[in-house]
């Protein structure tokens, strides 16, 4: 396999919003690394496919992340807009997770932010998880978690 192969190694699971779209949790590979990959797919309709909604996270990012994840209560009506972290990606780049209220529904927010010379703020890059299906999610977070700590196939 070419260094600059794209790898979906492992699917984790699916978290279904509706009829028509879904977002799947995974384990991929690009350039020889390993990351967590959390993407909305539209399943139904003139499109079908991967969408730009979705982020990629880092070994360190997902173990970081989920003791806080395991901490959330998984009833949506639990819930207070707040920061739950912000972790590097790389230098210039952090995911900040947070949970937020938008139109008075509470979901949670990967997103990431750039700060560098040449910019600072949000990217294109980001998800939105529905807070009401807060216990799936936390399993999910868990699964990716445990896959990411397992050692890695020989060669991806």
């Amino acid at each position: 396999m070419s260094e600059s192969s794209f790898m979906v190694l492992q699917q984790i699971g699916i978290l279904k919003l509706d009829e028509k779209s879904e977002i799947r949790f995974s384990i991929d590979a690009y350039r020889g690394y390993r990351y967590a990959s959390i993407r909305k797919y539209q399943t139904a309709g003139e499109y079908v496919g991967a969408t730009r909604a979705g982020i990629t996270l880092t070994p360190d990012i997902v173990h970081a992340l989920a003791p806080l994840m395991a901490q959330l209560p998984e009833e949506a009506s639990q819930l207070q807009a707040k920061e739950l972290g912000k972790f590097a990606k790389r230098p210039g780049l952090s995911v900040i997770v947070q949970i937020s209220s938008f139109h008075g529904v509470y979901g949670l927010d990967l997103r990431q932010w750039q700060e560098d010379e040449k910019y600072k703020g949000w990217t294109k890059k980001g998800i939105r998880l529905p807070a009401d299906k807060l216990k799936e999610i936390k399993t999910l977070f868990a699964q990716l978690e445990e896959a990411l700590a397992e050692k890695p196939l020989k060669d991806f």
